[in-house]
């Protein structure tokens, strides 16, 4: 049981390291960040809803609570996918997937600006090696020659802290109702949300584009399959051990931008990425 959690789990990260580099062939293709991340959502909800409606008697619960939850989770899905994204095409996947996953320290830092957790050394030290290793990572050390754009950086350190607050709405809302109902209002309000910032005619065009099957298979990888394995799996795993192989994700999608993007690294920034995952690795299994 607690190897079948894990395995889903890893299968659910390396899915999402898979869709940032299809996600990068898409913009490569011309087409707006904001369109690929409304149809990845899209193509979830349509997989989600589905899976809802198969055992609706079974599945429904109505809750203002379990509303509340999956409406936030989808707004940080909504906000995590977009700037995913955006920093894929500022930067590179293997950067925008390393940033994303600083998310952790976004969460120790609200932490302790709520006074849900106390300060130490330890996790004052974690945070200081994230920040080293974006600074490596990003080439901020040298001004004159980064090698990752402000605006790159920028969306890859808030597609972080929007995943932070959709994993937060996800256990919020899994503790009320089934996960079925949950992925369904979650990524219902991600459409609402997208179909209203994204560019609608761009949007419609895909419809009749060649490559309408990219879209799809993005929204089956990056969404629909991956979401219900993370939601299967996590449920049969303890959160600090999902959230270690989780970190198959940002690996995945540098292997992808490396080998079939022509995505390329320095030595300083591979050190930097080793130093992110982990630190963040390290902090993840402290906590638990």
């Amino acid at each position: 049981m607690k190897y079948t959690g894990i395995s889903l789990v890893i299968l659910a990260a390396i899915f999402w390291g898979i869709s940032g580099g299809i996600g990068d062939i898409l913009m490569d293709k011309g087409w707006d960040p904001l369109v690929i991340s409304l149809y990845r959502g899209a193509v979830g909800f349509i997989c989600f809803f589905t899976w809802f409606l198969l055992r609706f008697r079974e599945y429904w619960t109505y809750s203002p609570r379990l509303f509340m939850w999956s409406v936030l989770a989808g707004v940080g899905v909504a906000g995590n996918f977009t700037f995913y994204y955006l920093s894929i095409e500022a930067s590179s996947v293997a950067v925008a997937a390393t940033l994303m996953y600083t998310a952790p320290v976004f969460v120790l830092l609200i932490s302790f600006f709520l006074r849900i957790e106390r300060s130490s050394w330890f996790k004052w030290g974690c945070i200081f090696g994230v920040l080293m290793g974006i600074i490596l990572l990003t080439g901020a050390y040298n001004p004159e020659e980064i090698s990752v754009s402000l605006a790159g950086a920028a969306a890859g350190l808030s597609a972080g802290l929007f995943y932070a607050l959709f994993i937060f709405g996800f256990k919020k809302s899994s503790t009320i109702g089934k996960p079925q109902t949950t992925l369904t209002i979650a990524f219902l309000s991600f459409c609402v949300i997208l179909i209203f910032l994204a560019d609608k005619k761009e949007a419609a065009s895909v419809m009749t584009s060649s490559d309408l099957g990219w879209f799809i298979l993005l929204g089956l990888v990056g969404a629909g399959i991956s979401f219900i394995f993370y939601v299967i799996g996590i449920r049969r795993t303890t959160p600090t051990t999902a959230s270690m192989v989780a970190m198959v994700e940002p690996v995945t999608a540098s292997l992808f931008g490396i080998l079939l993007l022509g995505n390329q690294l320095d030595m300083i920034q591979f050190l930097g990425m080793g130093i992110i995952l982990s630190t963040v690795t390290f902090l993840s299994v402290k906590q638990g």
